[in-house]
């Protein structure tokens, strides 16, 4: 019976373990020294917050796993032999495969900053990050002070969870306004006013230096690069980023570069070997999709691409259009297609902006200025619905389709109050249009017209 080997049990992992399960009765091992079980890593926070207990976190029960024939074993990859199959484990012990599927996922970057191997710093990715954290920074704590270094999605998230027990946040941000290397300007400067509203220290334009040690070994403060100064304090938060999880391959012939280098197929250099999630890194970009996406749709849907090749029924990885969510503190966040920062923007894109006098809501839409084909949206605020959204920009409708309907894609709950025809006036306004918006048609949503 054909062995299957799954190195890591995160969304990615487990998608190709239940898929390649549901098509088959091959052998399935899946391989983790983070947790026996598989959870949802985007949980984590609301564990640290009071929200839920980390067995809510988990999809399955734990029976699930032995009634549907698929081995959990717990332990950490040292190495890969792919000319005799075998995978190697720290602790001396070794599996043999007839196929690998590596999914290893993400680790937080490091810098070579001194301290940041010191009691008391941590990342936000893993188990275990949550589990210093909760050591270091406790229900009823005695931390005086947490550091976060690095913006974006995690660094926010651990903000929020640090503020939730009451702990001062200094938050070191390179940049000199918040993910402004994604966001366009507007969204950027409303989060930066989101922030520091929820009384956390938000340092633009500056950079770690070093994390000092007190004589027990543990954080006593860290040092700014561009002043000099002493920030005492008792946790050190390291979110500048992720880079694939792939230490363990250095000595093996697969290659890499910064993550385990697939085709379409997921299939790296090595017969029977392939890699899925974010420690996989496309050969050609995917049009205009990082080679590298650390985003948990994107894994599962590797996933299930895989068990379709694994399984017999070769099929490439098309991810379809870019999509993704997120919230910054109490904002919620969604983005459809492509709106970059003005930095980033190409020379046929233009910009339509609306933004709430009071609220922390506000859109951009990205359209083609030429064609005036629909792009892509941010939305900040307010809910909006993924699959009128991916119909549009399959149609390549033009930006006022988009504003005509926009109503229909939103998603916000019922009495919330609707904004479309003030966003849709002030585009007419600014390109002298006549756009009249329809009213919310259930049959034209349920018909994703």
């Amino acid at each position: 019976m054909e062995h299957i080997v799954i190195i890591g049990n995160g969304i990615s992992g487990v998608t190709a373990a239940r898929h390649i399960r549901k098509n088959s009765d091959k052998k399935i091992t899946i391989v983790s020294g983070e947790t026996k079980y598989f959870f949802s890593r985007t949980a984590l926070m609301y564990i640290y917050m009071g929200h839920m207990k980390f067995e809510h976190t988990q999809p399955y029960e734990n029976w699930f796993w032995d009634k549907n024939n698929i081995a959990l074993k717990k332990g950490y990859v040292n190495s890969v032999n792919t000319s005799e199959k075998i995978v190697k484990f720290t602790n001396g012990e070794t599996l043999t495969y007839d196929k690998l599927i590596i999914a290893t996922g993400s680790k937080p970057n490091k810098f070579g900053w001194p301290g940041q191997d010191l009691e008391g710093v941590l990342g936000m990715y893993h188990k275990q990050d949550l589990e210093l954290l909760e050591k270091y920074a406790p229900e009823n704590t005695t931390c005086k002070r947490a550091v976060i270094v690095g913006g974006g999605l995690i660094g926010i998230e651990l903000a929020e969870m640090l503020r939730s027990r009451d702990i001062p946040v200094t938050f070191l941000v390179r940049e000199d306004s918040f993910w402004n290397g994604v966001l366009p300007a507007q969204e950027s400067e409303m989060i930066n006013k989101h922030i520091k509203e929820h009384h956390i220290d938000l340092r633009l334009s500056t950079n770690l230096k070093e994390i000092k040690a007190a004589e027990n070994g543990k954080v006593k403060s860290i040092i700014i690069e561009e002043t000099g100064e002493e920030i005492f304090c008792d946790v050190v938060g390291l979110t500048a980023g992720v880079t694939p999880n792939i230490d363990f391959l250095k000595e093996s012939n697969i290659e890499t570069k910064k993550g385990v280098l697939v085709n379409r197929f997921l299939e790296t250099n090595v017969k029977d070997v392939y890699a899925i999630g974010d420690c996989a890194e496309q050969q050609e970009a995917i049009g205009q999709r990082r080679n590298i996406e650390a985003v948990w749709y994107t894994g599962r849907m590797m996933g299930e691409t895989l068990a379709q090749t694994i399984c017999g029924n070769k099929t490439a990885y098309k991810p379809g259009h870019w999509f993704n969510s997120a919230k910054f503190l109490d904002i919620e966040y969604q983005t459809y297609g492509w709106v970059f920062s003005e930095r980033n923007k190409k020379e046929n894109e233009h910009y339509f902006q609306w933004k709430h006098p009071k609220e922390d809501k506000c859109i951009t839409i990205s359209f083609d200025k030429n064609t005036h084909q629909f792009l892509g949206i941010n939305t900040f605020g307010i809910r909006m619905r993924h699959e009128i959204f991916d119909q549009w920009l399959t149609e390549k409708r033009t930006v006022a389709h988009v504003l005509e309907y926009l109503a229909d894609a939103n998603f916000d709950p019922e009495f919330y109050k609707l904004h479309e025809p003030a966003i849709v006036a002030k585009f007419n306004k600014e390109n002298n249009q006549n756009i009249q918006p329809k009213k919310k048609s259930w049959k034209r949503i349920f018909s994703k017209a």
